[in-house]
């Protein structure tokens, strides 16, 4: 702050003047009156000497962040004229800058600039890069939305949309090394776990009713295939489905990605990326974590080279009639806590609700067996043929494995609960006596109806329905048992557990779909789409190191308490001498605070250090 006056003026007015600067925008504001320099003449015989000294007092308290201004309200002042078609408003987020302090460690300045070395662009990639990464987990919307909403930001970024598209063709052309410098650069914000790689597929609908058609390159003959595709959804939508698969560490960061048209079958993406994860790693050994849908044969077999192991969710309905009477034959079962001799019949009849039993009523009973042969495991290949089509055809061959059987006495009354609600539905469709809803499937309440015709001799049959007792039976033979297959000698107690931590990879999934809107992807050419799935890719990692750097301190956020608040950490410009916070504090930020040393839990923010802030960590 400095003094101003007229020094032209025989009874001059003293004021403390501060100079302002928010963003590219500089000027200066009267923040104190002292009064006329008659009037100070009552109080001191230098009134000139008097004011200097209380604005270097002034500037004391400032520089600990304490200053007090003169505040004049006119209530009839209006807001600013403005061209606009509609009103904006005039807050802005400030919450980004804890993703940032992730980002910054990832080093994408470094990438684009060389990515765009030689290019004619007249943007800068890397910006465009942060803040499409900050929207998808902040404000996730289409890519115009995201431009037309960056004034919502702090430092009001200065690009045009066509530069978005621009962009996105760029990260699309070096998706493979972006993918690799993302992994080898996360090592220097969190220390990757390595050892144990999860991986699993999911598709993404898309908002059209017509699949892409397959192009042929007019100069080399190839077949170009679109993305969107028709293919299995779980949600049994009737739109083309683009698939993705995702390869995630012991820690449920993500390590790579991959993106397939809608019709591929999962079970050919994993071997070809996984063979880039191996040159990622370089050639360090792993294990491979998947369910049964991702355990082939082929998949199983690459995994056993190499140092590399296997640990994959095995169908207890699949095995053989030989392995099958191993896991129902009531003998070598023990309790995984304490190795205990154990039977499932005990398991089964022991009284839940003696106290003495609850430890066992948590605890699961296992027993080991030993499964060399392919086939008896119900194994197929995925065989592409010529024409490119894939058949699956039953394995053959000899891969040194075990199978890791469990039985738990509370998922066996839960599954029974399940299919009792099922049947109880499946007898009202009956009472409906309407054979066209009674069409089976398989993993629906109909599955228990069975069609029964009667006739008299030369007489039409009468066709009815009934519940299949024998069917229900037979589901629960297996009741309670789950089993993982795996070339490890590892204890079942150190397999399980890693199995269990599968469910990381399914909420990487979710989030990106519910949190991050991973769709509607509002994209329709093949590159764009890969370059929209690059950034919500992108955002998922950084989400996971900033959640995995906060459990590393021991304090854990849960995800819709993490984004929320990084949404909702929101200022307003008050003019342009300050920024005043629009939220309260939590213990979510309190963690943000201790861990990153970010001082953004205060009430009241000069712009020069939210400028010196932002500005460090882009360096």
């Amino acid at each position: 702050m400095k003094l101003f006056y007229d020094k032209k003026s025989k009874d001059p007015t003293y004021y403390a003047q501060q100079g302002i600067r928010n963003g590219a925008k500089t000027t200066t504001r009267n923040v104190k009156n002292f009064g006329k320099h008659s009037e100070l003449l009552k109080i001191t015989d230098d009134p000139l000497a008097y004011v200097k000294e209380e604005i270097r007092k002034m500037n004391e308290e400032y520089r600990v962040g304490k200053v007090s201004y003169d505040v004049r309200i006119d209530f009839n002042e209006r807001v600013k004229k403005s061209d606009e078609e509609a009103s904006a408003s005039t807050w802005c987020n400030i919450g980004y800058f804890f993703l940032q302090d992730v980002m910054k460690g990832l080093d994408l300045k470094s990438f684009f600039a060389d990515a765009a070395k030689g290019r004619r662009f007249t943007f800068d990639s890397y910006t465009i890069s942060r803040f499409l990464t900050y929207a998808r987990i902040l404000d996730p919307a289409s890519k115009y939305a995201t431009w037309n909403r960056r004034e919502t930001y702090y430092e009001q970024p200065d690009f045009d949309y066509q530069h978005i598209l621009r962009f996105m063709d760029l990260l699309e052309e070096h998706s493979d090394s972006y993918l690799e410098w993302l992994y080898r650069k996360s090592n220097d914000v969190v220390q990757r776990n390595a050892s144990i790689l999860y991986y699993d597929c999911t598709n993404f609908y898309c908002e059209c009713e017509r699949e892409d058609e397959e192009v042929v390159d007019e100069v080399t003959g190839e077949i170009i295939r679109g993305l969107r595709k028709y293919g299995y959804s779980k949600e049994h939508r009737p739109n083309p489905v683009v698939e993705m698969g995702l390869f995630m560490d012991g820690d449920g960061i993500p390590i790579t990605m991959c993106l397939h048209p809608g019709n591929t079958s999962e079970q050919v993406t994993a071997v070809p990326l996984e063979k880039e994860v191996v040159k990622m790693l370089d050639g360090a050994k792993f294990i491979y974590c998947a369910d049964a849908g991702l355990g082939s044969y082929n998949i199983r077999k690459f995994n056993s080279l190499g140092g590399r192991s296997f640990i994959i969710t095995q169908s207890i309905k699949k095995l053989d009639t030989v392995l099958k009477q191993a896991v129902f034959n009531d003998y070598d079962y023990r309790l995984l806590s304490n190795n205990a001799p154990v039977t499932i019949d005990k398991m089964k009849t022991f009284d839940k609700q003696d106290e003495k039993n609850l430890d066992l009523y948590h605890d699961f009973a296992y027993k080991v067996i030993n499964a060399d042969k392919a086939v008896d495991l119900g194994l197929y290949d995925e065989k592409i043929l010529k024409n490119g089509k894939v058949r699956k055809v039953k394995a053959k061959g000899l891969i040194k494995q075990r199978v890791i059987v469990t039985f738990s006495r509370k998922m066996m009354e839960y599954q029974r609960t399940v299919r009792n609600r099922q049947i109880e539905r499946a007898k009202k469709l009956l009472a409906k006596n309407d054979p066209e809803e009674i069409k089976k499937g398989p993993n629906d309440v109909r599955r228990f109806m069975k069609r029964v015709a009667k006739s008299a001799s030369g007489e039409k049959a009468a066709v009815s329905y009934v519940i299949d007792e024998a069917k229900i039976a037979e589901e629960e033979r297996y009741d309670g048992y789950y089993a993982v297959a795996t070339n490890l000698e590892d204890s079942a107690k150190e397999i399980l557990a890693v199995s269990h931590k599968r469910y990381h990879i399914e909420e990487c999934f979710r989030i990106m779909k519910t949190n991050f809107s991973g769709r509607p992807i509002n994209h329709r050419e093949a590159r764009r789409i890969k370059a929209h799935f690059l950034i919500c890719y992108t955002a998922l990692l950084v989400y996971r190191l900033f959640e995995c750097r906060l459990n590393r301190q021991d304090t854990h956020v849960t995800p819709d308490n993490l984004i929320t608040t990084l949404r909702n950490l929101n200022v307003v410009n008050i003019h342009d001498a300050e920024y005043l916070a629009l939220y309260n504090g939590s213990k979510a930020l309190d963690a943000f605070v201790q861990l990153t040393g970010l001082q953004l839990d205060r009430m009241h923010y000069r712009p020069k250090d939210l400028n010196k802030t932002i500005k460090k960590m882009l360096r």
